[in-house]
């Protein structure tokens, strides 16, 4: 008979723990549902965030556009692009841009140097940004105008006073030739000397030879 209320006790027990199991089921795929619906509507945010600063940075690239139209010809280094990548950035030339602060009202002016970034300024009015992308443009520029009268002022290398690769090969054909001819010249003189003493002592010869002849005769 005791046992009779334990085994019931039992089946309670097991009854609750699989009624229970049957509840976690649904409230899990209900969480996972939930889950889904607020990702969702987070990303609506993030979208809706990442058109408000693209729209703000698309004010500012228009409101720059006059002066960027000032700068010289020569000058391609400024060219206003908007970069609409999940951070957007309004570029100003390569090492400058300009990005929106974490309210998304701030306007952040930054430029890349050699060891860090540098924030030239800040501020969530257009014009106090468009003054200050102008005087940095007026400073690249002049920048510019300096590198360029440096290399102007350079002093140009020697002019090349060395003769052609050819002129030395024909410079040293000429040299040979020359002795050369020199040298049949100098051969012929001596040969042609030597004719003449050998002619020279045969007719003294002949005379001294003949001489007791003319002798007799007279």
């Amino acid at each position: 008979m005791d046992d009779l209320p334990r085994n019931h006790d039992m089946s309670l027990e097991t009854a609750a723990r699989g009624s229970s199991k049957d509840a976690a089921v649904p409230a899990l795929k209900a969480a996972i549902r939930r889950a889904r619906v607020e990702e969702a509507e987070r990303s609506d945010v993030l979208a809706e965030l990442r058109g408000a600063e693209i729209a703000r940075l698309e004010m500012l690239r228009d409101a720059i556009e006059p002066v960027l139209a000032e700068v010289p010809d020569g000058a391609e280094m400024f060219d206003a692009g908007l970069v609409a990548t999940d951070h957007p950035r309004l570029f100003i030339d390569m090492i400058g841009f300009v990005e929106m602060g974490r309210d998304r009202r701030l306007y952040r002016f930054v430029q890349d140097t050699r060891h860090s970034r540098v924030i030239l300024a800040e501020s969530e009015k257009i014009d106090v940004m468009v003054k200050a992308i102008t005087e940095y443009i007026a400073r690249r520029l002049v920048e510019r105008e300096k590198a360029i009268a440096s290399d102007m002022t350079v002093t140009p290398p020697p002019a090349d006073t060395a003769k052609p690769p050819s002129a030395e090969p024909a410079r040293k054909k000429r040299s040979g030739f020359h002795d050369i001819l020199s040298f049949i010249i100098e051969l012929l003189g001596s040969m042609t000397l030597f004719i003449l003493i050998a002619a020279g002592c045969y007719y003294f010869l002949t005379l001294f030879a003949s001489w007791p002849a003319l002798l007799h005769k007279n």
